[in-house]
């Protein structure tokens, strides 16, 4: 539907935030809750994937209010496609 996907990673303190367009990873950043949200709020529609969590049907319904195409995956998926170890960085890069 959109052409930028974004991979999500959701922790409890930190989010990890991967923006991949034109098949290129754009950036891979780190956000508090408060500053993924301002960003969820100021950024045009694009496809967002997170990770099944116990937060992430809250962050999708937030997502959704404001007009992104949000879904969700399963974890399993994510630790089969990841690359390296497990950190949050690669994590959010195997979720998109």
């Amino acid at each position: 539907m959109y052409r930028t996907r974004v991979g999500v990673d959701l922790a409890k303190k930190v989010i990890q935030v991967c923006i991949y367009k034109n098949k290129k990873v754009q950036s891979n950043i780190e956000m508090t809750p408060e500053a993924f949200l301002y960003w969820l709020i100021n950024n045009k529609p694009v496809t967002i994937i997170f990770e099944a969590c116990s937060t992430s049907n809250y962050w999708k319904q937030k997502a959704t209010e404001v007009g992104h195409d949000a879904r969700l995956i399963s974890a399993k998926l994510v630790s089969v496609v990841r690359q390296n170890q497990k950190t949050d960085n690669n994590d959010a890069l195997a979720i998109v």
